[in-house]
């Protein structure tokens, strides 16, 4: 169960001493705190946070819940995963990019990448598929970051650091709207990617939002580039990264060879996911 397991293993990353708690005396047959010690942090009864962690109460009030993350250090996006599991998202229709984001990005000189809330790629200009990938070439249900960083070889090519980058993928899918959709897609690559399932069970929860990555290209080698996440206001959860280098690097003329050399051939191929 999602929400036990999650509870479980932020309990499991603390120690009584990093609560405020006395250090006991005696070893421990469980790692990390126990309940009961979480129920006392958070000022609930034993009972009541045994039936919450299985998932066996009713509504639970914010202050409960703001109680139980701060006894759990959760931070914002954690404390966000929370809530989606006690209270999942319903039903939701494909989501597609705007036509304005979609004209926004193809515009743009550097790549960019437009992602739904599940990690589907809505959007590609030239220069995000000169250095990731052609996704609008891909069958439709291979269009999903998540799904290329496990199941498609080019992802290890290109990410020097791919491990580190596919860990962090997951737990930004992992903070995505509890749904049938995420479950559809999580329940297929914990079949097919034994990788995958260990980084899933490891229930980091994390948000896609800036920093910078090493790319490599068989045309002009390896590039340190920034990228930059912005949301879509009204977007259903989507949202844009966009990929620069530093100013006057040898990674910004490496990046602008690339995607001149790739304009051309790309430029004028679709840039929609057609569903």
């Amino acid at each position: 169960m999602e929400l036990r397991d999650f509870l479980t293993s932020r309990r499991a990353a603390l120690s009584p001493y990093e609560v405020g708690l006395p250090n006991p005396a005696a070893p421990r047959r469980v790692k990390g705190l126990r309940r009961e010690e979480v129920a006392i942090l958070a000022g609930v009864s034993v009972d009541y946070y045994v039936k919450l962690e299985q998932g066996r109460v009713g509504n639970v009030s914010e202050q409960v819940l703001d109680a139980v993350a701060r006894a759990l250090r959760l931070d914002e996006v954690e404390s966000r995963y929370l809530r989606s599991l006690l209270h999942p998202a319903p039903a939701a229709a494909t989501v597609k990019a705007r036509p304005a984001l979609l004209s926004m990005i193809h515009a743009m000189d550097v790549p960019a990448v437009i992602h739904g809330p599940y990690l589907e790629i809505l959007g590609v200009n030239h220069a995000g598929k000169a250095l990731l990938d052609d996704y609008d070439a891909m069958p439709a249900g291979d269009r999903n970051t998540a799904r290329w960083m496990f199941l498609n070889p080019r992802a290890r090519i290109v990410y020097r650091d791919w491990a580190e980058i596919a860990a962090d993928v997951v737990a930004v899918l992992r903070a995505a709207p509890v749904s049938e959709a995420l479950s559809g897609i999580v329940g297929d690559l914990s079949t097919r990617s034994d990788e995958f399932a260990r980084m899933w069970a490891d229930y980091r929860v994390s948000e896609h939002r800036y920093g910078v990555k090493r790319f490599f290209h068989e045309a002009v080698g390896e590039m340190r580039l920034n990228w930059q996440t912005l949301q879509v206001a009204d977007g259903h959860g989507q949202n844009i990264v966009v990929y620069s280098a530093d100013t006057g690097s040898p990674s910004q003329e490496k990046l602008r060879l690339l995607t001149s050399w790739a304009a051309p051939a790309l430029r004028g191929t679709p840039s929609q996911v057609d569903e």
